[in-house]
C-alpha cells in the first residue's frame, strides 16, 4: 500500500515532464513550418522591376533605306535603374548598356549553330557642367535633361541592322534571341568589385526568342554583280 501511495504520488511530475516534452516538440514543428513558409513565400516573390530587364517587343524586319540592303531588329525594353545606379550616374559614373542579338540555324540531328551574332552598346553618362544626361551609340550621341528621357531611349532600339542579305535562306530553320544588360566589365575598378556582391548592380535580361519569317527576310534582292565594261 505504501509502494502504491508513493508511486501515484510519483504520477504528476512524469505527466507534467511528457506535457513540457510535447509543448517544445510542437513549438520546434511551428518554428520549422514558419520558416519553410517564408521560403517558399521568398521564392514566390517576383523580382522587382528595378532588379532585371524585361524584354516586351523584338521582331526582325527588312531595311532598304540604306547603300545596302539587310536585316534590322526593333525592341523595346522595361526596366528601371535602382537607386545605386542613379547615384552613380550623378556622381560622374558612365554606365554601359549592351544588346546582344544572335542567330541560329536548327538542327535536328545535332545543337544548333550559330551563323551570327552582333552587339550594340549603349553609354550613359552626366555632365555636370551642363547638367544635361547623354547616351552614347557609337559615333551618335545625344543629350537629354533628365535621366527618365535618357533611360527611355535606351529602352527603345529601333533599325538596328544585324544581318546581311543572304544570312537567311528559304527552307531552312532558324532561331533568334536577343537581350539587353548592364555590362559591369566596363565600370572602375571599385564598381566592379561592389557589383559582384550588389543585386542593384546585375541588371540583366534573360535571352528572349524573336521570331524568324524566314519567307520576308529570305526575299531580299540579290546582290548586284559587278559587270566589267566593255570598250
Amino acid at each position: 500500500m505504501q509502494c502504491a501511495a508513493r508511486l501515484s504520488l510519483a504520477s504528476p511530475p512524469v505527466r507534467a515532464l511528457d506535457t513540457m516534452v510535447l509543448l517544445r516538440r510542437v513549438r520546434r514543428a511551428l518554428g520549422l513550418i514558419g520558416c519553410a513558409v517564408a521560403l517558399l513565400l521568398l521564392a514566390a516573390t517576383p523580382a522587382r522591376a528595378d532588379d532585371r530587364i524585361v524584354v516586351t517587343e523584338a521582331a526582325l524586319a527588312v531595311a532598304t533605306n540604306g547603300a545596302e540592303p539587310g536585316i534590322v531588329v526593333n525592341a523595346e525594353f522595361e526596366f528601371d535603374l535602382p537607386w545605386a545606379l542613379e547615384d552613380a550616374i550623378n556622381r560622374g559614373v558612365a554606365l554601359y548598356f549592351v544588346a546582344d542579338f544572335e542567330l541560329h540555324r536548327t538542327r535536328w540531328y545535332w545543337f544548333d549553330r550559330r551563323i551570327a551574332a552582333a552587339s550594340l552598346t549603349y553609354r550613359l553618362s552626366y555632365s555636370p557642367l551642363t547638367r544635361q544626361y547623354r547616351v552614347a551609340r557609337g559615333a551618335l550621341a545625344l543629350p537629354f535633361d533628365t535621366l527618365a528621357d535618357a533611360v527611355a531611349s535606351i529602352r527603345r532600339i529601333r533599325g538596328w541592322r544585324v544581318l546581311d542579305r543572304g544570312a537567311v535562306r528559304a527552307g531552312e530553320d532558324y532561331r533568334a534571341q536577343i537581350r539587353m544588360r548592364l555590362d559591369t566589365s566596363q565600370l572602375p575598378r571599385p564598381f566592379q568589385i561592389n557589383a559582384l556582391t550588389n543585386r542593384d548592380w546585375t541588371l540583366a535580361s534573360e535571352w528572349r526568342n524573336v521570331p524568324v519569317p524566314v519567307a520576308a527576310l529570305s526575299a531580299l534582292p540579290p546582290a548586284p554583280m559587278d559587270v566589267a565594261l566593255r570598250p
